[in-house]
């Protein structure tokens, strides 16, 4: 028999978790339900209200301009919906958005807001411009205000009809070009040795690192890529605003004066050169667009929309024929990557799976990426070929940068398409070998061992570099560089010698890169999705369908509540999330080019050969 001492402290136990656990699956049901009856208003209740006549599109565009977020879906969704500042203002939205507006006949004009866009490359941002352009041509005006503008945000506002700014504000337009860290001294000091082997008199990568300055080639090839950006830059400003050619040079040359002139003021140094037309509080410009449109329904303001609350009212078309969209933005590496950065592996089997689709008809490669890893970029290049050989055209488009490794990927296709604002070409390769025997010195760390080869120890860092296997590495490099050129004169349709003659990891601009053969067509992404619809022989407005990673749980749940459902879900579970601090730019730089050191010197099998152009938006 159980003893008696003990049965009825067991009961009592046995009768305490039973209840404590009937209260957990009850708090768990009771939220469950909650969730449910959440969702199901949300999608009751989630439609938008139709949009009335005389209807502002209000283009309150913040963040950097990308091609496609960097965050998943689900957290660029939360943070745009929750009524956070969205990190990134994806391209194609901007665009969809004001396509969309020029044929509503709700929407009679646009309002550009701009204090809170990050801005972008010069080939993004003439994407925006021409879009505007477009909206415009229907007979619609476009009205821009700002703060201030700063060089990116004043490029689009000057292709509004109308440039209004805050009376204390000011333009700010200061030109291309970049000053760059060279690491050379500091490293010695720490006894860190950075040995580049590489191919190509321009291939400049490894100079911060090797040098404590830029070599002549590279002054001349950047000084030649930046004159050349901020002449199609002033250019489109000068046009836009109905200015005399020269006007923006001279007015940067000439600014101190014209500030003593204007008693200090830039806001007036910005409209006596006619940069804007207005000095207006925003108060001012509602109650402008008031008189020249409608009220609210509150009548505290004019009649608008978002651009997020628009956005969310374009549905994409789920059934027929489609071109096919692979984005491919970032540095290139092996293996898969999140969006925001190209994995090898990752977007080959994006590539993969458009060609598999049997709705897609066409696939387009967005490109915006400095290029990377060369076996990372070889892979992408061979599933485009194969998807050629499969019948299915490809159409590569080059956003801001496609260079080294990002014009790697595009020499499987049959139209190569560029901004004349894009920057591309950057064919050489290079190795860099950080070795840090040196440093382990002055602290009296020694390295010593037994190998059975010579190989074995080649490629420690913790060892002086050996000649053997810098000759080792320079002969594979060579090789890279040859296959590089011969496949690139191979899509070309030329020699080998007469892409040398223009490679040696030298960047070009968009139009400079036509003038050399290195690309077929200039014009923007519209124009590749058109080039790619009729080479498959579908109509210039045929679905486009964007091939992404499959979407987890969280968003497909997304996906099935809709923007709308998500707003209200966010609203009643009052979402926020927390803004991550960004470290001094300077700091940013140092930790991001040292960071490649460590990179490189982590993941070489024995070392890893790179396609990069260090470069990047002007």
């Amino acid at each position: 028999m159980p003893d008696s001492r003990f049965a009825t402290p067991r009961r009592w136990f046995g009768r305490l978790w039973w209840l404590i656990d009937a209260t957990r699956r009850t708090l768990f049901n009771l939220v469950f339900l909650l969730i449910v009856v959440v969702v199901i208003v949300a999608l009751v209740t989630s439609g938008p209200a139709k949009l009335e006549d005389n209807t502002a599109l209000v283009l309150n565009l913040r963040g950097p301009l990308v091609e496609q977020h960097p965050a998943g879906l689900r957290d660029a969704a939360l943070a745009q919906l929750g009524g956070d500042t969205p990190r990134s203002t994806q391209l194609r939205d901007v665009l969809t958005v004001l396509d969309a507006a020029a044929k509503d006949p709700k929407i009679t004009r646009a309002v550009l807001v701009l204090d809170e866009f990050k801005g972008g490359g010069l080939a993004g941002l003439r994407e925006v411009a021409a879009a505007l352009q477009r909206f415009r041509a229907s007979g619609k005006q476009v009205v821009a205000w700002g703060g201030g503008y700063d060089q990116r945000q004043y490029y689009l506002a000057s292709h509004a009809d109308e440039v209004l700014m805050h009376p204390m504000g000011f333009v700010y337009m200061q030109g291309f070009g970049r000053y760059q860290n060279y690491y050379r001294d500091a490293l010695d000091k720490v006894g860190v040795s950075v040995n580049l082997v590489k191919v190509g008199s321009y291939k400049n990568f490894g100079e911060p690192f090797t040098a404590n300055g830029p070599s002549p080639e590279s002054i001349e090839a950047n000084g030649f890529l930046y004159n050349a950006l901020w002449a199609t830059y002033t250019d489109g400003v000068e046009k836009a605003r109905k200015l005399p050619a020269g006007s923006v040079m001279a007015m940067i040359d000439e600014l101190p004066q014209r500030l003593t002139a204007a008693g200090g003021d830039p806001a007036k140094v910005a409209l006596s050169s006619k940069l804007v037309d207005a000095l207006k509080t925003k108060d001012e410009l509602r109650q402008m667009m008031i008189e020249r449109g409608a009220k609210d329904p509150e009548g505290k303001t004019f009649r608008q929309v978002s651009f997020d609350n628009y956005l969310a009212r374009q549905k994409p078309e789920y059934i027929g024929d489609a071109v096919g969209v692979v984005v491919a933005e970032g540095e290139i590496i092996d293996g898969g990557a999140p969006a925001g950065t190209v994995g090898g592996s990752s977007t080959a089997e994006l590539i993969r799976k458009a060609r598999d689709d049997k709705s897609i008809k066409a696939l387009v490669l967005r490109v915006n990426s400095p290029g990377g890893a060369v076996f990372g970029s070889e892979l992408i290049r061979r599933e485009l070929e194969l998807t050629r050989a499969a019948g299915k055209p490809v159409v590569v488009s080059m956003g801001d940068v496609a260079a080294s490794g990002g014009y790697w990927v595009s020499m499987a296709s049959d139209e190569v398409m560029a901004d004349p604002g894009t920057i591309t070409g950057s064919i050489g390769v290079f190795a860099l070998l950080p070795t840090a025997d040196k440093a382990l010195e002055k602290i009296g760390v020694h390295t010593a061992g037994t190998t059975t080869t010579w190989l074995a120890g080649a490629g420690d860092p913790r060892l002086p570099p050996n000649p053997r296997f810098t000759e080792l590495l320079q002969t594979a490099i060579n090789q890279i560089y040859s296959d590089f050129t011969l496949r690139a004169a191979q899509a070309r349709k030329t020699t080998p010698d007469k892409i040398d003659a223009v490679a040696q990891g030298r960047v070009w601009t968009g139009a400079q890169a036509k003038e050399r053969g290195l690309i077929d067509t200039l014009g923007g992404y519209r124009e590749a999705l058109k080039s790619a619809a009729t080479r498959a022989k579908l109509a210039d407005d045929a679905r486009v369908v964007y091939v992404q990673p499959e979407p987890g749980r969280a968003e497909r749940l997304l996906e099935l509540l809709g923007a709308q459902a998500v707003q209200s879900l966010v609203a009643r579970f009052d979402l926020q999330l927390t803004p991550i601090g960004v470290p001094h730019p300077v700091v940013q730089e140092a930790r991001q080019e040292l960071g490649w050191l460590v990179d490189i010197t982590d993941r070489r099998k024995p070392f890893a050969a790179i396609t990069h152009c260090l470069c990047g938006q002007p």
